[in-house]
């Protein structure tokens, strides 16, 4: 277009010039060697340009002419250049696609075509085909070199970082990234591995400066790059609080401007105005992030920042901050601790039944619990509410990575990723037994919640209709027609008399008039170890019939018959000897 306009306009101002001309006719006289020439001036400016054209044209010609070896060679040079090119887009494309056989073709023909010296691709595309091939050492090799070459250091590092990593060399890939970050800030990815090496290894200054260059090369966005600055300062200011408290103090404001709300700052700028001994600066800190957002941690640090206080000028602090935030869950839970510190029963019982009822979360019950046994010290109702914390929604903390932490970090453990822990409730505890609810979970509980002193009575009587033992027993018809052998007592000759017919033996409680309520009612006055046992008679328990004519000596025939055949009450009448022959009916234990 530009070009065209050029164009229209030279041919303008030649029509304007002979246009000119024409108004303004003239002759032109030329004397040579005794000749004259006239011609109109007209003619004469036409004949001139043409002149010009002609010579130009000439000119043209000869230099083709002259110059056309190199041209011819320039062409061809540059014919081969580009088929050169072409080789290395199609075999980097053919190590994208895995197709390895296709880009050692044509990493073959571009090292014919161009010279590796000249062209660093030919490295690129050599170092993918060896990582495509598994030849790491090549692939290292070649991205050494390539790190050395100017033009290509920034992907020499690159590939070396990663090689790195994939072996598990992190001192090598932090070397590498530290390199690159030097060299280039702008690069992402060395940057960011550069900010976490420092990080861990606690070089704060280091990474603040990191920061800023990338802030300079617009590298981050703006609202990213305020956020980890301000991560960083905070990690710094904790690490000054013990060494220089006004240092600490300075980062931490300087934190607090990046972000408002960031709550891990203001309680480290909170603690370095104490250790300055400067409670007013302390208080004014964490009530300006309080305002934003309300936060257990912070809370807890401003009730107790004058140690000196009794538990009744903590509570008026706390009761200070609700002020601050009402209808607030961490602002009632604050005010509950507070209260039940002071011994303020009343007050500590109202903000955390209020606070369960805004969030029934594990800590509401569990200070109930507290409550319950600070004022009233029943179990029973401790236990209740303990049981409906176990039952509720976990309290968030600091999490990151899976990692749960009571406190604020500056980077994750595992990754080493700056801002890492936010304080949420853990994922492990979240698909806990948790029942949803809110003001209805507490009303339920507090239906529920067993009187004062309830759990301390004393178990009732039993009904005098209730059976002795829990076990099944068998029908009184069973029990009545059971048989039980009686011993067989000596002849005065000294022979025994044979065994008389088994006969029904009926266990007899007392003298008393028959019938199941009156047998039981006299069972039910008996004292446990003086109630006597309803036993069936076992097969090993009945004496062999001695053959006729034999005489036995029998010490103790004429003692009394002794309750499951002389053995003790614990006894289960099983013997536990490896006698097979033992009919198994006889090894079967009795009930009673």
């Amino acid at each position: 277009m530009i070009r065209l306009l050029i164009f229209a306009i030279i041919v303008l101002a030649f029509a304007l010039g002979f246009s000119w001309f024409a108004d303004r006719p003239g002759e032109l006289t030329l004397v040579w060697q005794g000749q004259m020439f006239e011609t109109p001036l007209t003619t004469a400016l036409a004949l001139l340009i043409a002149l010009i054209f002609v010579v130009m044209i000439v000119w043209w010609l000869i230099s083709a002419i002259w110059t056309s070896p190199k041209s011819v060679t320039r062409y061809f040079r540059a014919r081969k250049r580009d088929r050169g090119y072409q080789a290395i887009s199609t075999g980097l494309i053919a190590v994208g696609s895995g197709n390895l056989v296709q880009a050692r073709k044509m990493s073959t023909r571009a090292h014919a075509l161009l010279s590796a010296d000249q062209e660093p691709l030919i490295h690129v595309l050599d170092a993918q085909v060896a990582l495509t091939e598994g030849n790491y050492d090549k692939a290292r090799r070649l991205f050494e070199a390539m790190s050395e070459d100017p033009e290509t250091a920034e992907l020499g590092l690159r590939g070396l970082y990663l090689e790195a990593k994939r072996v598990g060399a992190d001192e090598a890939a932090q070397h590498f990234a530290e390199q690159a970050a030097d060299k280039a800030p702008y690069l992402a990815w060395a940057a960011k591995a550069t900010l976490e090496t420092r990080a861990r290894q606690g070089r704060w200054d280091d990474a603040i400066r990191l920061l800023d260059q990338q802030r300079s090369a617009k590298v981050t966005d703006k609202d990213e790059s305020a956020r980890l600055k301000s991560v960083v300062l905070t990690a710094r200011a904790e690490s000054r609080l013990d060494t220089d408290p006004k240092a600490a103090a300075a980062d931490a404001l300087q934190a607090l401007k990046l972000r408002d709300d960031f709550h891990p700052a203001a309680i480290i700028a909170a603690k370095a105005y104490l250790a300055q001994g400067n409670l007013r600066k302390s208080a004014g800190v964490l009530e300006m992030v309080w305002k934003k957002e309300p936060h257990p941690q912070t809370g807890a640090l401003y009730v107790r920042a004058r140690g000196g206080d009794s538990a009744v000028d903590r509570l008026k602090r706390a009761e200070k901050l609700e002020a601050l935030k009402p209808n607030n869950w961490v602002s009632l839970m604050v005010v509950a601790r507070a209260a039940l510190d002071a011994r303020e029963f009343e007050k500590a019982r109202e903000k955390a039944e209020a606070a369960a009822r805004m969030q029934p979360r594990e800590s509401a019950f569990l200070l109930l619990a507290d409550l319950e046994e600070a004022e009233t010290g029943d179990q029973g109702r401790v236990r209740h509410w303990m049981a409906q914390a176990l039952r509720s929604e976990r309290d968030p903390t600091w999490v990151a990575d899976g990692l749960v932490s009571e406190y604020w970090r500056p980077f994750s453990p595992t990754t080493g990723q700056l801002d890492a822990f936010s304080w949420k409730v853990p994922y492990g505890e979240i698909a806990g037994p948790i029942e949803e609810g809110s003001a209805s979970r507490l009303d339920e509980a507090l239906k529920s919640l067993p009187p004062v002193g309830g759990s301390r009575a004393e178990p009732e009587t039993p009904a005098e209709d209730a059976p002795i033992f829990q076990e099944e027993a068998k029908p009184e018809a069973e029990a009545e027609t059971a048989q039980t052998p009686e011993p067989v007592a000596p002849a005065e000759d000294g022979s025994k008399k044979d065994a008389p017919k088994t006969e029904s033996v009926r266990p007899v409680i007392m003298d008393a008039p028959t019938g199941a309520s009156a047998i039981k009612s006299e069972e039910a006055k008996i004292a446990p170890e003086e109630k006597p046992l309803v036993v069936e008679a076992r097969s090993e328990d009945i004496p062999p019939k001695p053959a006729e004519g034999s005489v036995e000596e029998d010490d103790d025939a004429s003692a009394p018959l002794k309750p499951f055949g002389g053995r003790t009450p614990d006894d289960p009448g099983i013997d536990d000897s490896d006698d097979d022959e033992t009919p198994p009916a006889a090894k079967k234990r009795l009930f009673f």
